[in-house]
């Protein structure tokens, strides 16, 4: 029996008894975000992504244990498990190696083999296999073969006797989980992926998959991208798409395992079953184990850079909550323009024309100054569509001259159309136009990025190319983790957050937000964290795991603008008081925390990692952990690709990264791509590592293409920049990641595996 704990302690080197506390803490309803941050001590300090590897690993392993209990139970069912085999199965750490035990038991449909049982023909089988041996002489096949003729079970020729025989040999052969292992193995280390295009159907140059019209690539060293993109060039029935291998060998191997005789007529016999074993009965089942093995990787290596990409975006800068004016623009149907507060509120809504008639720019202008004016806008939002940059244009031309000008930002829009027509901007705007909606989305985005953010599907923001094709559930459970990592990361403002922001919450579900909402706009603004205990439904569990996370300003306890967790307030008040500090002081005298000795407080619950975040916290009390505000300068004049030219330099920001590179707008509605090949003067094996989503970067033109609408950056300094270029870093192999909707406790570990 596996001991589940130190398997998972040796693959995670962490201390049995930290995964075991971890787990644990899970059991009882913990949240990820909660134990992270508030159960430091019981864990070990461990962090968020350790602690999502664990609990993704132990539910892996659990769902294996359902299966192998099955599996066991099905062929005990038979009187076929004997204890060679249970300890096998018991063994087993992968998925595809426990069905390929489980796969001569498996119950089947009519074969080839189970007709030829039928027709009394597996004695024949056996006998066959008795004269596989070295020792065996004059056998004379057709002979013995002789004796199963039978008209009426419908063996009418000695041809199909033996037919039938090769047909069970065949397989059994097919079902032998060694074999199985070791050609997958093959197959992924040796095999080749071809692709090709019917030239006929698809001429040169007239897809996007041309790169893949005589494309060769060894499957252990396929690109993430490439896999994906081979599949979906496959789906859309433009490539043909193969897994290529060397048949000989694979022939031999077989021949050398199997073929044991020395006679002749048994080696052909063999050998020609073997060849029909595999290619009627393993090469399709275990082409497709590799093909789909390399899918799960590149679905496992974008994902991770889908999470990545969201998460910058989730965490980019918030240029402030002040009063904003947001801008959907366009051409011929105006300019959506909204006024917000400096808490998000929408105040007042105008169609503006800058882009049509001079007498209509005219009214434009005066229609925003007058906006400007009377809501004291501090911020202007502009969404980065169609029309973005002539909007920008206008919108410093109108303002140049005021002596206070707002800042000009250009937000990126991506997925505010999906908010706009959500139940979310139905339930809080449902007079107000979905055009207007979304300009209100706009400026909000601007204000704080993460608050609005999480009112749209992370799959509507554009966080990576391909994640349609990739698998659909895992990747909502990736992102979904993601926001609710960056949501309580930053922390939530109780009093300002919307119902959609707050079910990210740890321990809030949607149903507890919209009860939180309801007793605020009832009750008006929280004055403490205690006073959540009055909120319906908001029981002592949902208070542990949330309170810690959610923010009050200006209320009746400093710390409850803090991410000092309530539990430690009397611990936090204790230093303050041997300090001779007030909670109203903290702020004024963070040096004076810098020499407290933390051992004096410790307690058998609270150490020392707790104790040093109650520090951190009591020294920058309310702060925002998001970076300082910048934003991209686009380049005047330059709003169209026809605007570009080679070696201009621009300023843009970084809008997506993939493994191949990073895309940056440079304010032309066209992002161009920095191959991963040009984003700095030295060998990048991971974007990643130089580039983030929101990043703001200095790129120079390569090469501009008009008719494809492409366009080709570097980073590379002036003297080094060179064009080309390799495809980006491979993925790593992972053994097996679980249903990402089905989670187990350590109750079920222990039950299934036993404890220590």
């Amino acid at each position: 029996m596996i001991d589940i704990l130190q398997l998972l302690s040796k693959e995670l080197s962490l201390l049995p008894k930290q995964l075991e506390a971890a787990l644990m803490l899970r059991e009882e309803g913990g949240t990820l975000p909660f134990i992270a941050r508030y159960r430091k001590e019981a864990t070990g300090e461990m962090n968020e992504i350790q602690l999502r590897d664990l609990f993704d690993r132990a539910d892996y392993l659990l769902e294996l244990q359902d299966r192998k209990s099955a599996i066991l139970k099905s062929i005990e069912d038979q009187g076929k498990l004997t204890p060679e085999l249970r300890a096998q199965i018991e063994d087993c750490l992968l998925k595809n190696e426990l069905e390929d035990l489980y796969l001569p038991y498996k119950p089947k449909k009519r074969t080839r083999a189970t007709i030829a049982r039928e027709k009394g023909l597996e004695p024949l089988a056996d006998w066959i296999k008795t004269k596989n041996n070295p020792d065996a002489k004059r056998v004379n096949l057709e002979k013995e073969a002789e004796k199963f003729l039978s008209e009426e079970k419908g063996v009418k020729s000695v041809q199909e006797a033996l037919a039938g025989a090769a047909d069970i040999l065949a397989e059994e052969v097919s079902e032998k989980a060694e074999y199985r292992a070791f050609l997958r193995e093959y197959f992924l280390n040796e095999g080749v992926f071809v692709s090709t295009i019917d030239e006929k159907k698809f001429p040169v140059g007239s897809t996007k998959y041309e790169m893949y019209r005589d494309y060769k690539v060894k499957v252990k060293d396929i690109q993430s991208h490439n896999m994906l993109a081979l599949r979906r060039g496959e789906a859309e029935e433009v490539i043909g798409f193969d897994l290529v291998y060397d048949e000989a060998f694979v022939q031999q191997y077989l021949e050398g395992k199997e073929i044991l005789a020395q006679v002749s007529s048994v080696k052909d016999f063999f050998m020609a079953m073997l060849k029909d074993a595999f290619e009627r009965l393993m090469r399709a089942t275990l082409i497709g184990d590799a093909r789909l093995e390399k899918k799960d990787l590149a679905d496992i290596e974008s994902i991770k850079t889908f999470e990545s990409n969201l998460r910058e975006l989730l965490l980019a800068s918030p240029a402030g909550m002040k009063p904003t004016l947001g801008l959907d623009p366009g051409f011929r149907t105006g300019c959506k323009m909204v006024a917000i507060d400096e808490t998000g509120k929408f105040l007042e809504y105008h169609a503006i024309f800058p882009h049509q008639a001079e007498a209509q720019r005219e009214v434009a202008a005066k229609m925003l100054l007058m906006q400007l004016v009377k809501y004291d806008i501090e911020l202007i939002a502009i969404g980065n569509g169609t029309a973005g940059r002539e909007t920008e244009e206008f919108v410093k031309q109108t303002i140049k001259p005021l002596k206070k000008k707002p800042t000009v930002v250009i937000v990126n829009e991506s997925g505010a159309s999906v908010y706009s027509a959500s139940q979310a901007a139905i339930d809080e705007f449902a007079d107000l136009d979905l055009t207007v909606r979304g300009a209100i989305s706009i400026g909000r985005r601007l204000q704080d990025p993460l608050a609005e953010l999480v009112k749209i599907d992370p799959k509507s923001i554009g966080v990576g190319q391909y994640q349609h094709d990739v698998d659909q559930r895992m990747l909502k459970k990736k992102l979904d983790e993601t926001v609710e990592s960056c949501v309580n990361f930053v922390g939530v403002d109780l009093n300002m957050a919307s119902k959609e922001l707050l079910s990210h919450v740890a321990g809030v579900n949607s149903g507890l937000a919209k009860s939180i909402v309801a007793y605020r706009n009832e009750n008006g603004a929280f004055h403490s964290r205690d006073e959540l205990r009055k909120v319906p439904k908001f029981g002592p569990k949902a208070f542990e795991q949330a309170a810690g996370f959610l923010r009050i300003r200006g209320g009746k306890n400093p710390l409850d603008n803090s991410a000092v967790h309530p539990e430690s307030y009397p611990i936090a008040e204790q230093i303050l008081n041997d300090l001779k500090l007030k909670l109203e002081d903290i702020a004024k005298a963070p040096e004076a925390l810098s020499g407290v000795n933390l051992k004096k407080y410790v307690t058998d619950k609270v150490g020392e990692p707790t104790l040093r975040d109650i520090i951190a916290e009591l020294k920058k009390p309310g702060r925002d952990p998001r970076a300082e505000f910048k934003y991209a300068s686009f380049k005047e004049g330059i709003t169209e690709l026809k605007d570009l030219t080679v070696g201009m330099e621009l300023e843009g920001i970084v809008t997506n990264v993939a493994n191949f590179g990073a895309f940056v707008d440079i304010g032309v509605h066209q992002d161009g791509l920095v191959h991963i090949s040009q984003l700095a003067d030295r060998y990048v094996e991971d974007p990643k590592t130089v580039v983030k989503v929101g990043q703001i970067v200095k790129v120079r033109v390569l090469e501009v293409n008009e008719n494809l609408k492409r366009i080709a950056l570097t980073m590379k300094s002036a003297a080094s920049a060179a064009v080309g270029g390799g495809p980006g870093a491979g993925a790593g192999r992972m053994k097996g990641a679980p249903n990402p909707e089905k989670q187990f406790t350590l109750s079920d570990l222990k039950a299934k595996f036993g404890s220590r």
